[in-house]
């Protein structure tokens, strides 16, 4: 990746990624109260719905900064030369990228999840109060507790959202013969995001509860299995599923459109030039599979 590609990835997917959650934080309350053990209404309800900004705002540049940074550079290595540099093989390394760059932002997300969401769900203390209380009881091992399970959720997250987001990119701009606009790349990631939140929901179910319950409590131990058994028990089906309604806060959506904004001006010939070699190859029978997922130059989205 060329140093002005890395910085871009910098700059964008840490600012998408803090105004995204900055925008949708009140959401993101919500979610988390409706998760807790205690329910919504017991863990606050609608009031203080911004308890906990302060460490989505500390972590939020750096968290997305990560992840991007580190998936632009996997796709950049991986797509340069051997076997996963073929078109074809491009959704592998979307999705390899996507993990290591899940398990590597995840070493900032989750001291920033932990504090943020406990402040959420108890509105007698702040973040201050509440970060002191977890280093006091528990030590830093307090502040990663719920990173298997972050990163059990989070993983399969980038791996339905990430190629999907690639492909529905490549999809349209193939059918409408220019690169996209940053507001289709936006729509695609919406969509990406939402089939990916729909299907990792009871994952992230059992994170919250990981996360919010007191220390030495099987709960805490982080078992998932035991956590969503424990779920279905009290709540049933619909327990596991009962946030699927609120606005899921991921990277890709909110930093598509900024990535899309730069991504066109570095990439419309190359793309323009593959779609129409596409269109080629469809009229000479060779079909619209030719394309397969249309990786584009290596570093870039």
């Amino acid at each position: 990746m060329e140093k002005r590609e890395f910085t871009a990835s910098l700059v964008a997917g840490g600012c998408a990624g803090m105004c995204v959650d900055l925008t949708l934080f009140p959401l993101d309350t919500i979610k988390t109260r409706l998760q807790s053990q205690q329910g919504f209404t017991k863990a606050g309800g609608f009031r203080g719905i911004y308890a906990g900004v302060p460490s989505a705002a500390i972590g939020s540049f750096p968290n997305a900064a990560a992840f991007f940074v580190t998936y632009e550079s996997t796709k950049s290595i991986l797509g340069a030369h051997g076997v996963l540099s073929a078109p074809h093989m491009a959704p592998v390394t979307h999705m390899l990228g996507a993990s290591l760059g899940e398990v590597v932002a995840c070493l900032i997300r989750v001291p920033t999840e932990v504090v943020k969401q406990r402040t959420q769900a108890s509105l007698s203390s702040n973040t201050y109060q509440v970060l002191l209380a977890t280093l006091r009881e528990e030590g830093v091992r307090g502040l990663y507790r719920g990173y298997k399970s972050t990163v059990l959720r989070e993983i399969p997250f980038s791996l339905v959202q990430f190629p999907l987001w690639e492909y529905l990119k490549t999809q349209w701009s193939w059918r409408q013969g220019h690169t996209l606009y940053s507001w289709q790349a936006a729509v695609c990631g919406a969509f990406a995001g939402g089939i990916a939140a729909f299907v990792t929901t009871p994952l992230d179910v059992a994170k919250t509860r990981i996360m919010l319950a007191k220390a030495g409590t099987s709960t805490a131990s982080g078992n998932i299995p035991l956590v969503l058994l424990d779920v279905w028990k009290t709540r049933g089906l619909t327990g596991s599923l009962i946030t699927l309604g609120w606005g899921e806060r991921r990277p890709g959506t909110g930093w598509a459109s900024t990535h899309s904004a730069g991504e066109r001006e570095d990439q419309g010939r190359g793309e323009l030039q593959h779609t129409r070699l596409g269109r080629e190859k469809t009229r000479d029978g060779v079909g619209f599979n030719t394309l397969g997922w249309g990786e584009r130059r290596p570093g870039t989205g």
